[in-house]
């Protein structure tokens, strides 16, 4: 099952009865950390690339929280250098897209669109968030997917050939890495896949 086949399905209702601890978008921050691992042990760089999804809701309140973490991501570009924009899937899930070669920011700017929805009583909306690296010598991309249902990270390694399939290999190669500077899913029946509609990312 893809996660943009049945999102809400994977990450929200079934996940989330069988959730065995709390999201907090605090756990965004152990990325901070991740970014050197990935780079000093296994190779891999940030992309300049990250993202969060969540589902939307047709109401007033929710679209001024979207609309508030708009201005906010677009007073502090100047500042910061990241550049985003709010898409919506082929699904109907929302996304902010974040652009940033400096991997602080990135973690910095989806923790606050994440913490923005929380404090405004929509936290029950945020499904995912996501960060992707590449290694020089390998083709394709590989991601760290925070889910907010189960309140853990979990790596997935598309084949880069395009086919949907995972690389399962590279992906326990960095769970054995990663495993304790990140919260870890231990089940891995909940490592949903990303799949993109088109493109490279899962957001594209």
């Amino acid at each position: 099952m893809g996660l943009l086949d049945s999102l809400r399905e994977a990450l929200g209702m079934r996940a989330e009865a069988d959730a065995t601890r709390r999201a907090d978008p605090d756990d965004l921050f152990g990325m901070s950390t991740a970014y050197v691992t990935m780079e000093a042990d296994l190779g891999y760089r940030s992309t300049g690339d990250a993202a969060l999804c969540f589902s939307g809701v047709d109401s007033t309140e929710f679209t001024a929280a979207v609309r508030a973490i708009e201005d906010i991501l677009a007073a502090g570009e100047t500042e910061t250098g990241t550049a985003f924009d709010v898409r919506t899937d082929g699904k109907g899930y929302e996304w902010v897209v974040l652009h940033d070669d400096d991997p602080e920011d990135l973690v910095t700017s989806v923790h606050f669109a994440a913490d923005e929805l929380t404090e405004r009583g929509f936290g029950s909306r945020l499904l995912a968030a996501a960060f992707a690296f590449e290694r020089a010598d390998e083709d394709g991309t590989a991601y760290w997917l925070y889910s907010f249902r189960r309140g853990a990270y979990y790596p997935f390694v598309p084949d880069p050939g395009g086919r949907k399939e995972r690389v399962e290999r590279l992906e326990f190669k960095l769970e054995s890495v990663l495993d304790g500077e990140l919260e870890v899913e231990p089940e891995k029946e909940y490592w949903y896949p990303l799949w993109p509609d088109r493109g490279r990312h899962p957001w594209e």
